[in-house]
């Protein structure tokens, strides 16, 4: 059988949460996200962003929680600004065109968007009422290419946004392995600061389902709960959201997670560095982009699945390799053995 490092979210869910899951089953609670354990989620987060004003909605996928947050905050005729290897550019179906929004595309080299690209795209489309009109930016912390965001480059779309009124909402579906990047200068509370909106993911970090929205900005929170019912995410168990998050944040089980994927990925990252291995680009995080032959490719391919990302001539093609919360040494040093034999 074959290892996957298609994604970080083959496996289940991390053991404590499943137990956690197990030992509250017969507990009566409230529900909609009123039960103790979404209440007590959301106190644990604020804690940790130093940010009691702060307010927690829980919703099960990724897809979910953007095209909400995004739907919610805009107008009829304003648009969303992102990378164009942003996920809701790319990888979500039109979800958030379906709700009415134009998403607009910046292309970009690494997967991360700058105040100059905004503002070009702001330039070219001044034509108003004619052309819609950009209101939020959308960025993926760690993102679609496995970079991450400094704070200062944090801090100036922040202040950018705020100088133009524009909103600023952050995509964390990965966004326990950014923190955890050994090249990472940002906290948790720095979300809580330089954003409008955020979200913490736990599908791809340890939870079975689960994305923590995040709303700093408080002309934004009153009213959002109507829009988690009206798009059918306000569950009825949310206690099954609750204790998972709970249990991933009490003890920072969640950033331990998220570190050890984050690990494994540099130990195979630097077998290909060994062999004189290139790279898409440069990531300190669980996804990384080794360029690779079609030999090569064909030969890491007979045990392990993976992606091809680019093709970026006849010869060469870059992979996509993901590791997991769950990804042990033992998978890891075999595949670092096949890429020590590739030729």
């Amino acid at each position: 059988m074959k290892y996957s490092f298609k994604n970080d979210y083959a496996e289940g869910a991390h053991s404590l949460v499943l137990e956690a899951l197990m030992q509250s089953n017969l507990t009566q609670q409230n529900g909609y996200g009123l039960d103790d354990y979404s209440v007590n989620a959301e106190r644990i987060i604020q804690q940790k962003m130093n940010n009691p004003k702060a307010k927690v909605f829980l919703v099960s996928g990724g897809t979910q929680a953007n095209l909400i947050v995004i739907s919610a905050f805009l107008r009829p005729h304003e648009s969303v600004v992102s990378a164009s290897t942003g996920h809701i550019f790319t990888n979500e179906s039109g979800a958030i065109e379906a709700t009415g929004h134009k998403v607009h595309g910046i292309e970009n080299k690494d997967g991360k968007i700058r105040p100059v690209d905004i503002q070009q795209l702001i330039d070219v489309h001044q034509n108003k009422p004619h052309q819609v009109k950009q209101k939020m930016v959308y960025i993926s912390n760690s993102t679609e290419l496995g970079t991450i965001y400094s704070k200062k480059e944090l801090i100036d779309l922040y202040q950018f946004c705020q100088e133009r009124n524009l909103y600023l909402f952050v995509d964390g579906a990965r966004l326990g392995h950014a923190l955890t990047a050994e090249t990472n200068d940002l906290t948790l509370e720095d979300f809580g600061k330089y954003t409008d909106a955020f979200y913490l993911g736990g599908t791809k970090n340890g939870a079975l389902i689960g994305e923590a929205i995040i709303i700093n900005n408080e002309n934004l929170q009153e009213e959002f709960g109507f829009h988690l019912k009206q798009k059918g995410a306000m569950l009825a168990k949310g206690r099954l959201l609750g204790i998972q998050f709970q249990e991933l944040l009490k003890d920072d089980l969640y950033f331990d997670l998220a570190k050890n994927a984050n690990q494994q990925a540099m130990k195979i990252k630097e077998a290909f560095i060994q062999i004189g291995c290139e790279f898409l680009c440069e990531t300190f995080t669980n996804q990384i982009f080794p360029i690779l032959n079609q030999n090569q490719i064909d030969q890491l391919s007979a045990n392990f699945d993976f992606y091809v990302w680019k093709k970026l001539d006849e010869q060469k093609s870059a992979i996509r390799l993901i590791t997991s919360w769950a990804t042990t040494n033992e998978i890891v040093e075999k595949f670092i053995t096949e890429v020590k034999n590739l030729k």
